[in-house]
C-alpha cells in the first residue's frame, strides 16, 4: 500500500520473472537519448550530391551553397565541410551529420585529392580514441563517418583511375556505398549495363565495399525479400530532386522533361527509394561495423605506434590526476596554516 492509498501492481505471474521486458527498457533510453549518424558524399561536383542528400532526409542542409566557376576550379583543392541538423520523426531524434568534400576530383591533378578526406576520417578516429581514453566518458560524441556515398558519374564506361583508386585507400577506414549519380541520363538497359560493369571493376580491383548483411532465419518472409532485393540493386542508381510536380493531381518530386516526368521515388524510375531503406535499415548495422571492424583496426595500428594500451594510458592519467589532488590539498593545508597564523595575535604565542 503506497502512502497515497493505491496499491501498487506487480507481476506475481507464475514462472515470469520479468527480463522479458528490457528490451523495452533499451528503446525507451535509446528514444530519451537520441540517435547519431555520420555520412560522408564523395565525388566529382555536378553530380548532384547535395540534391540527393536534400531529398534523402527532406531538409535543406545547402541553403547558401557556393558553386565556383570553371576558371576557379582548376587550381582548387579539396575542401571539408560538416552540415549537422537534428531531425525528428514520430519522437525519435536523429542527430544528423553529412560531411560533404568540395572541390573533390575537380582540378588537373587529382593524384592526391582524397589524402585530406583520408586525414579527417582519421582525426575523427583519434579524436574518439582520446574521449574514450579520457577520464569522462559518460558523453562521447561521435563524429566518425559511419558511411561513404561514392558518386560515379553515368558518363563515362565505367570506373575512372580516381574512383579505383580512392574506394581501394578508403576502403579499409569507412563503409563504402557506390552510387551511379544522374541515372535520368541513362536508358535501362545503358543503366544496367553500367552497374554491372562498375560491380565487375570493384571486384577485379579488390575494393571491399560495404556488403548487407544476410536477414537471420527466423526474420519475417518480407525482410528477406527486402533485404534480397536491396543486395541486387547494388550499386544504387539515383535521381535526386527538391522540385514538387503535379501528375495526375498528385504533386510528387521528380524531374520534368519534353518527354515526361521522372520520378524521385518510383522504385521503376530509378534506386532512390532503395538507397533510403538501405540507409534507414541498416543505420545500426553500419555503425557497429564501423565500431567493430574499422576502428578497432585503427585502434590497433595506433596503438602498435605508441607501443603503450589505452588501459595503461588511463591509469596514469588516473595516477598523475590523484597526484596533483593530493599536492593540491598539501597547498591548501599550508595556506591554511599560514592564515591561521597572520590571525594569530602576538600576545597569543
Amino acid at each position: 500500500m503506497s502512502q497515497s492509498g493505491e496499491k501498487v501492481k506487480f507481476s506475481d505471474s507464475a514462472g515470469y520473472v520479468g527480463f522479458a521486458n528490457l528490451p523495452n527498457q533499451v528503446h525507451r533510453k535509446s528514444v530519451k537519448k537520441g540517435f547519431e549518424f555520420t555520412l560522408m558524399v564523395v565525388g566529382e561536383s555536378g553530380l548532384g550530391k547535395s540534391t540527393l542528400i536534400n531529398s534523402l532526409f527532406l531538409t535543406d542542409l545547402y541553403p547558401e551553397r557556393y558553386i565556383p566557376v570553371a576558371a576557379e576550379k582548376i587550381e582548387r583543392t579539396v575542401q571539408i565541410e560538416a552540415s549537422t541538423v537534428e531531425i525528428e520523426e514520430r519522437g525519435v531524434k536523429l542527430r544528423l551529420t553529412v560531411v560533404d568534400t568540395p572541390g573533390y576530383g575537380d582540378a588537373i591533378n587529382s593524384q592526391d585529392c582524397f589524402k585530406t578526406i583520408i586525414h579527417y576520417i582519421d582525426n575523427q578516429f583519434e579524436r574518439y580514441l582520446h574521449d574514450e581514453s579520457g577520464l569522462n566518458r559518460r558523453h562521447i560524441i561521435d563524429n566518425r563517418v559511419h558511411c561513404c556515398f561514392y558518386f560515379i558519374s553515368p558518363f563515362g564506361h565505367g570506373l575512372k583511375p580516381l574512383d579505383v583508386e580512392f574506394m581501394k585507400a578508403l576502403h579499409g577506414k569507412v563503409n563504402i556505398v557506390p552510387v551511379i549519380a544522374k541515372a535520368d541520363t541513362l536508358t535501362l538497359k545503358e543503366r544496367e549495363r553500367l552497374k554491372r560493369r562498375v560491380l565487375d571493376e570493384i571486384s577485379e580491383h579488390g575494393i571491399r565495399i560495404y556488403q548487407l548483411p544476410d536477414a537471420d532465419s527466423d526474420e519475417d518472409e518480407e525482410f528477406k525479400e527486402q533485404t534480397r532485393v536491396l543486395k541486387a540493386s547494388i550499386t544504387f542508381a539515383v535521381i535526386g530532386s527538391n522540385q514538387l510536380i503535379e501528375v495526375k493531381g498528385k504533386k510528387i518530386r521528380g524531374r520534368l522533361y519534353p518527354w515526361g516526368v521522372v520520378e524521385v521515388e518510383n522504385p521503376e524510375h530509378n534506386d532512390f527509394l532503395k538507397l533510403r531503406t538501405m540507409l534507414v535499415t541498416h543505420m545500426q548495422d553500419l555503425q557497429e561495423v564501423t565500431q567493430d571492424l574499422h576502428y578497432e583496426n585503427f585502434r590497433s595500428e595506433r596503438l602498435k605506434r605508441t607501443g603503450k594500451p589505452v588501459e595503461e594510458e588511463v591509469v596514469d592519467k588516473d595516477r598523475i590526476l590523484q597526484q596533483k589532488e593530493a599536492e593540491l590539498r598539501r597547498m591548501q593545508e599550508m595556506i591554511a596554516q599560514m592564515q591561521a597564523q597572520m590571525r594569530m595575535k602576538p600576545g597569543d604565542e
